[in-house]
């Protein structure tokens, strides 16, 4: 069965930099899934598995646009500290903050002092070129509730 609109695929990948530095793998784990066709992974890696095959191994590489998209310095701001509490907070942390339409975003911490911390809003990978090593693992036929949900039931 090839992967197509509104099948669902399981995939393994090792993901790595334009230095081949791996940045992150599913081998160690179980594999990825995710429904295609509703853009649940990156346009270009949902492109490079159109039409594979359970078995099927391949390698793409993926420029900002197709991947996590190029950085955005609008991203980049300074918060006000009380917003955080009395959370203790270090550069390089991860942290969860409201934006004013109260969606939740995962920003990193880049600075702070007592008055104010600097947030990036972007994707770690954003502005990078990528490469995936990619293994198709398995290929179905969505269930009604995925497509109903416009996702898999893992994830």
């Amino acid at each position: 069965m090839k992967i197509t609109a509104d099948k669902v695929a399981t995939f393994h990948y090792t993901l790595s930099n334009v230095k081949n530095e791996v940045l992150d793998s599913t081998h160690e784990a179980e594999p990825l899934p995710y429904l295609h066709g509703h853009r649940n992974i990156m346009p270009g890696l949902e492109k490079a598995l159109e039409g594979k095959e359970s078995g099927d191994q391949f390698q793409v590489t993926l420029h900002p646009d197709e991947g996590y998209g190029r950085r955005d310095p609008g991203l980049e701001q300074m918060i006000d500290r009380a917003v955080f509490g009395d959370a203790e907070l270090e550069v390089g942390m991860h942290y969860q903050v409201e934006d004013d339409e109260g969606n939740l975003q995962l920003v990193l911490i880049t600075d702070l002092n007592d008055k104010e911390v600097a947030v990036d809003g972007n994707h770690p990978y954003a502005g990078h070129t990528l490469t995936f090593d990619i293994e198709v693992v398995t290929v179905r036929d969505a269930t009604a509730d995925e497509l109903a949900q416009g996702r898999t039931e893992q994830s």
